[in-house]
């Protein structure tokens, strides 16, 4: 009986090793290694919901007590240190920040000392321009790849 390659075992081998394998064992593994992922993120998002159920009361009292709505807050239980994170995700309107810029700059101020202003053009807006259009914008772009990625997959065989 053929022993299949254990994710373990896989770690353990030379890239060039890896990449000689059948690609039928690849896509085995690969699906393997998702579906590992896919239980360590469960695993961690319900480690996380108890922990919130067990210590979010005593974090959100000593959020009141100190007057830090968020950030890094730390207390103990027994011998063990607790760290509660709670981050800041702001979004902010952006049709009624270009109106406060547009009155700052009215008023002599400049924007600058108070807010980023960043432009972004979505590349599916840019292909669709015309040529002219895009070449005023070509010197002001760069792009950058990304990592490549692969999925492997059986194709399902065809029933004769």
């Amino acid at each position: 009986m053929n022993q299949s390659l254990t994710l373990d075992q896989l770690r353990q081998m030379p890239v060039g090793a890896v990449a000689a394998l059948p690609v039928r064992e690849l896509a085995r593994l690969q699906q393997e290694a998702k579906e590992a992922a896919d239980r360590v993120k469960s695993i961690n998002d319900f480690l996380n919901g108890v922990l919130i159920h067990r210590f979010g009361d005593q974090a959100t009292t000593l959020r009141q007590q100190t007057g830090k709505e968020h950030g890094l807050i730390r207390f103990s239980e027994e011998d063990v240190e607790i760290a509660s994170d709670l981050r800041v995700d702001p979004k902010w309107n952006q049709q009624m920040l270009s109106e406060i810029v547009a009155r700052i700059v009215a008023a002599g101020d400049s924007p600058q000392d108070y807010v980023t202003i960043t432009y972004d053009v979505p590349e599916s807006r840019y292909k669709n321009w015309p040529p002219a259009i895009r070449q005023v914008f070509e010197a002001a772009r760069t792009v950058r790849f990304s990592r490549p990625s692969f999925t492997l997959g059986l194709r399902k065989q065809e029933v004769a």
